[in-house]
């Protein structure tokens, strides 16, 4: 098993240096002068010369490749604004502030949005797709698979202003969405986003729904579950304790994906609901250019897909133990 997380830690690793020299590569390496993006129209020779030492791409690509590296893992201290400690990204050319501490900034909200989202479709989609395997070829089955097919049909920037227009604005049965720390109140942060999470879970229960009943249908069919049934255990049991295990392997599979990609930003939901997260910051660093902070963006959700694939691959050997043996 520790050799499985290990050759996974390490491959993982060798990804995020690659992706690394490519994301430099394009941002700071390109034949256009990324300063003058910074600048400007009222760009002055002075204002440029500071965003050149700034950036430090007055030197060849790779004396800026080294000095970039040693400040994402050693901190750099050569910036006008002051010392930037690890993992340091650099300074926004827009809010003048710290790349990495907006990052930890927003982190909270997208967090709070994308685990409590995955909560909620998870137990829908799960829930629902178990039944209507279990009750196959009935109205509830039919009713379950035409209704996911529905709901996965639909996209968020549809779905959240109809949430909005009949849940908060015409019943009032919720407050607009907001976030509140959770550690400050938490009866607010929860009721701030519930629509966010209903919303941003509807699609996903949708499609985990279609997708646990197909992967618990096939688990059904296999040859230890028919071995089980055989031998006199109960249908409840050998559905629960044979068929349930080995179906959720291609599940937990998506589900790394789609929690790291929320992790990473949920850029519609945020933007449909104006909740500042990590997505929302990232159409803002397009919107004004600013590179420094776009690259610690990418890099730190190429971080967390990573870092959430390794997770599942660690809990494949909780789900099926052959996976110790691999």
């Amino acid at each position: 098993m520790l050799r499985f997380l290990f050759r996974r830690i390490l491959g993982s690793i060798v990804i995020l240096i690659l992706l690394t020299v490519v994301a430099f590569l394009l941002f700071f390496g390109m034949p256009r002068d990324p300063a003058l993006l910074m600048c400007g129209k009222t760009c002055t020779p002075e204002a440029l010369e500071n965003i050149h030492t700034t950036l430090g791409i007055d030197k060849s690509i790779p004396e800026q490749f080294w000095i970039f590296l040693q400040g994402v893992f050693m901190g750099r201290d050569d910036f006008n604004q002051g010392p930037c400690p690890a993992p340091c990204f650099g300074y926004s050319y827009h809010t003048n502030e710290e790349v990495w501490s907006t990052l930890m900034d927003r982190l909270p909200l997208t967090a709070s949005l994308a685990l409590g989202a995955t909560v909620v479709f998870l137990f829908v989609g799960l829930g629902t797709g178990m039944i209507a395997a279990w009750r196959r070829g009935t109205l509830v089955d039919k009713s379950f698979t035409a209704g996911s097919m529905v709901l996965s049909s639909m996209q968020i920037y549809f779905l959240g202003p109809l949430a909005m227009a009949v849940l908060v604005y015409q019943t009032h049965l919720f407050d607009e969405p907001r976030y509140t720390e959770l550690t400050a109140d938490p009866v607010a942060w929860f009721t701030g986003l519930i629509i966010p999470w209903v919303v941003l879970s509807t699609i996903f229960a949708a499609q985990y729904t279609r997708m646990a009943r197909s992967s618990m249908i096939e688990q059904l069919q296999e040859e230890h579950v028919r071995t089980a049934r055989a031998k006199g255990m109960s249908r409840r049991y050998v559905f629960f304790r044979y068929a349930w295990r080995g179906s959720l392997i291609p599940i937990v599979t998506i589900l790394g994906i789609d929690l790291s990609s929320m992790l990473g930003g949920a850029i519609i939901t945020e933007y449909t609901f104006g909740l500042p997260g990590l997505g929302h910051l990232a159409v803002e660093s397009v919107q004004f250019s600013d590179l420094p902070l776009l690259l610690g963006v990418m890099l730190f959700a190429a971080t967390m897909i990573l870092l959430c694939n390794i997770i599942v691959d660690a809990f494949y050997a909780v789900i099926d133990p052959r996976v110790r043996l691999s």
